[in-house]
């Protein structure tokens, strides 16, 4: 029987950042327009943790039962490590998406109805990332995903929600959020070589090996700082962004110097950081124009 902070361990606490920074950019670009709504902000955060809450679950079933996370190397996999039920670990994950279906719900009926297609493609994309009998997760497109429904999805949703149009500022927060939360991936990914390869799921790591791995987590950590000289164009403030630039640095360290395994972990750490960093401070920025 596992514990509550087990369970806690499970859910992957250290992506949370790849939930909560696209919606504080999204909603500091509705500021900018002066459109922010605080309500809907916070409905699009309850749906966005709740989704990440329930593809960390809907993978730990979907990668246990097939026996991916047997000899990983990394945090607690409640599956494959047999201290919970498969069939509690997917119910978990339903109930997160149902919380993220009746909040966007709310936010489809007080915007657009059309939203609500956006809402059950995410869904159906964050179950079959490694769900179903071809998981895409499993194909190498993995990083893509993440950066259109954290990045692009996520961020300017939450804009559109709350001023009813995106704008330049918010396409530009989306494609360094989108960045940002696939480098989390090229980490956790680069970390798994060996036991991916063993077990077939053929990542994008696994695609383009070790060396050409580390140097995309370095273009992907670029393009949020590139994205903040864009937005000095919006307002000076946008310089703030700049003060995630040493976490960014920290967050690549261990892949410059080789690092394998779980000396891989903090770069998964710190990349969140630099991404939560970086949305807060783009948010306050982009507020202040």
């Amino acid at each position: 029987m596992a514990t509550a902070a087990q369970w806690i361990e499970g859910a992957r606490p250290r992506t949370l950042p790849n939930a909560i920074a696209p919606v504080l950019v999204g909603t500091g670009a509705a500021a900018s327009l002066d459109l922010a709504v605080w309500w809907k902000a916070l409905l699009a955060l309850i749906v966005s943790l709740a989704l990440i809450v329930g593809v960390n679950f809907a993978n730990d079933y979907s990668d246990g039962i097939r026996g991916t996370d047997d000899d990983r190397v990394g945090p607690l996999r409640l599956v494959g490590s047999k201290l919970v039920s498969p069939g509690s670990v997917k119910a978990a994950a339903i109930g997160c998406f149902a919380i993220a279906a009746v909040a966007g719900f709310a936010l489809a009926a007080t915007t657009a109805w059309w939203l609500v297609a956006v809402g059950v493609f995410c869904i159906i994309g964050a179950w079959f990332y490694t769900g179903g009998k071809k998981p895409y997760g499993y194909s190498g497109f993995g990083e893509i995903a993440v950066f259109i429904f954290f990045g692009l999805i996520a961020v300017l949703g939450t804009q559109f929600v709350q001023a009813e149009r995106v704008d330049l500022a918010g396409l530009a927060g989306a494609v360094a959020i989108g960045s940002f939360s696939s480098a989390v991936l090229v980490a956790n990914n680069l970390r798994d070589i060996p036991t991916d390869t063993e077990s077939g799921k053929i990542t994008l790591a696994v695609r383009l090996g070790d060396a050409r791995t580390r140097v995309l987590h370095i273009i992907l950590l670029t393009v949020p700082f590139i994205a903040t000289l864009l937005l000095i164009l919006r307002t000076p403030w946008a310089l703030l962004g700049l003060l995630a630039l040493p976490l960014a640095i920290r967050a690549n360290a261990p892949l410059r110097t080789g690092g394998q395994g779980m000396a891989l972990i903090p770069a998964l750490r710190d990349t969140g950081l630099a991404m939560l960093v970086w949305g807060a401070t783009t948010a306050v920025a982009l507020s202040l124009s």
